[in-house]
């Protein structure tokens, strides 16, 4: 999938956003519109440092890192996750709460709700050339949520969240104007920052095991077995050990147990076919190694 591409469509939609965001809402004195322009200033700085995962990543191995630097984008993904969400989250529940504590009028209500529909525009914008990948992919969303591309589930799950905060201020503004009780725009930020900090939750726990080192999926592991073991040569494979080096580079390590009377030749010409015949059903397995048993 073409990651620059997405993560540049963020960078770009969201410095216009910020802007429009943070001028209507110091204007109306919306805390519901400052919540999302404090959002949207997070996500840019987000989609920075996805960009500076995916360039770190592609280095080349070396000493130090002999399977290379794929796991840099699980770690910036992380550090993403805790500046847009997290760190997001906890000041727009601090700027919620404190309009709810103490609300003041809101003006200018047309421009609110402006902005705050161009925002849920925007990212709607964001998750359409999302999906747009991902149909260029053949991948599905269930495949795409399920997989280790951490940094674009991050960015979709960014989309996701903007076009719900921008939806809940959206409730907030209509209730302001039928009630004309300023109060709702702070419980309408305070939406907003509890929904940032609950992805904020679920990404951070997502991105921990990947950099402890998660594995290939379990359906995966069967494919890989049966695949290995439909090899007349194989009798069986009585060891199987895999790990995320990054969104698309796998380390898998096979003890395989061959047939009785193969010489070492005919093992290493097994070795080599089994390792192609893997290698093309799972183009993301960069890293392979089979130890014959006995």
């Amino acid at each position: 999938m073409r990651s620059q591409i997405i993560v540049g469509a963020t960078l770009v939609v969201d410095a216009a956003l910020f802007v429009a965001l943070l001028v209507v809402g110091i204007v109306s004195g919306s805390k519901a519109v400052l919540s999302q322009a404090i959002y949207v200033v997070a996500d840019f700085i987000g989609a920075g440092l996805l960009s500076w995962g995916i360039i770190v990543s592609l280095r080349p191995p070396d000493e130090k890192h002999p399977f290379g630097r794929g796991k840099e984008r699980f770690f910036w993904s992380f550090s993403a996750s805790l500046v847009t969400f997290t760190l997001a989250g906890f000041i727009v529940i601090l700027s919620g709460l404190n309009s709810i504590a103490r609300p003041t009028p809101i003006t200018d209500l047309g421009d609110v709700f402006l902005v705050l529909s161009l925002t849920v525009l925007s990212s709607a914008i964001g998750i359409f050339v999302t999906l747009r990948e991902l149909g260029r992919e053949k991948m599905t969303v269930s495949e795409f949520l399920d997989s280790s591309n951490l940094g674009l589930k991050t960015i979709f799950y960014q989309d996701l969240v903007s076009v719900f905060g921008a939806l809940v201020a959206l409730i907030g503004i209509v209730f302001i104007a039928i009630t004309g009780r300023a109060v709702f725009d702070g419980l309408a930020a305070l939406g907003v920052g509890i929904l940032l900090s609950a992805t904020g939750v679920l990404l951070a726990a997502e991105s921990r095991e990947l950099l402890v080192g998660k594995a290939i999926s379990p359906g995966e592991a069967r494919r890989v077995l049966q695949l290995v073991e439909r090899d007349a040569r194989v009798r069986r494979v009585r060891g199987l050990q895999s790990m995320m080096l990054g969104p698309e580079d796998i380390l898998v390590a096979l003890r395989v147990n061959f047939q009785d009377g193969l010489n070492t030749d005919q093992i290493e010409t097994a070795i080599d076919q089994i390792s192609a015949s893997l290698r093309e059903a799972f183009p993301m397995m960069r890293h392979l190694l089979i130890e014959p048993e006995s």
